[in-house]
């Protein structure tokens, strides 16, 4: 992922702010799992093992692959806004169109609006640069915690999820005590506790769950805070051709930044995912875009 053409990754392998990410795209080397094991469980220690590895190391690769861009929807709910977009990944990085807002459809004024949006972006190749560049951004910083994660969590198999499944397994993680986080971006994970979900027979990650167990301070706590019981849910899935993407995502924490006091609370999900040719260019992605409206 360290190089620039890379840097088109799918959106399950960073999604911009760091507390969205969960342990989709993390190294093989390091995993650990806690020895014992529940009375009722339906793996051996040693086949637990096993399938985390496997499952990390497929999802890793999943994360390293930029060869399969897709459009898709995105909707998207918060306490102020619940907004729905058509989103096209290009090799300038994404290019979205706003179609809906509390579920309805935009206004023509809305709609002129939008078409108003995308001219200014056609016309103006530095403003997608300069998004694709956040992009990137976003993706090194997804990648300090993607790195990190498998020095920074234990695993414990607790058993199958669903017994009606057949072959989802699932793993509770906790802090590794002996894992020193070496930067701010993964300061988060020495105080995240939860559960993983696997299906055993894909070897891929379909859920993860993960809550705050304590308060977590950023630079001695002038930096920030977040606050102890932030919780966070996402859920991946096969959405065709052995492709898999996140498809949900719901996180609620609150805190504080330097002297301003934050609320997260979104709920995202993703459907009607659809390839698009490999290079295509955003201008490409504004046509079609358009074309979808017509």
């Amino acid at each position: 992922m360290g190089q620039s053409q890379n840097r088109t990754a799918p959106r399950s392998a960073a999604r911009g702010f760091v507390l969205r990410l969960i342990p989709f795209s993390c190294l093989l080397t390091g995993v650990t799992l806690a020895g014992a094991q529940p009375a009722a469980s339906s793996l051996s220690a040693a086949d637990a093992q096993v399938l985390v590895n496997r499952a990390l190391a497929n999802e890793l690769r999943a994360a390293q692959d930029s060869n399969h861009p897709m459009r898709y929807v995105l909707h998207k709910m918060t306490p102020r806004l619940t907004s729905t977009k058509q989103i096209v990944e290009t090799k300038d990085g994404e290019v979205a169109r706003l179609t809906a807002v509390f579920d309805k459809p935009l206004s023509a004024t809305a709609e002129q609006q939008e078409e108003t949006r995308l001219d200014t972006l056609a016309r103006n190749p530095s403003l997608q640069h300069h998004r694709k560049q956040s992009e990137d951004a976003d993706t090194e910083r997804a990648l300090k915690v993607l790195r990190s994660l498998p020095y920074a969590f234990t695993y414990q198999y607790a058993g199958p999820a669903d017994p009606s499944s057949g072959t989802i397994e699932k793993f509770t993680f906790k802090p590794n005590p002996d894992f020193s986080p070496p930067d701010l971006e993964t300061h988060i994970l020495t105080e995240m506790i939860g559960e993983i979900w696997i299906d055993a027979a894909k070897e891929r990650v379909t859920r993860l769950q993960g809550h705050l167990d304590q308060d977590v301070d950023f630079g001695w706590g002038i930096l920030g805070r977040l606050n102890k019981g932030g919780w966070i849910r996402i859920d991946q899935a096969d959405v065709g051709d052995n492709q898999w993407r996140i498809i949900h995502i719901q996180m609620q924490m609150s805190g504080r930044v330097l002297f301003k006091a934050r609320v997260f609370d979104t709920t995202e999900d993703e459907s009607g995912f659809t390839p698009v040719p490999l290079r295509m260019s955003y201008f490409e992605a504004i046509q079609m875009l358009r074309g979808d409206s017509n």
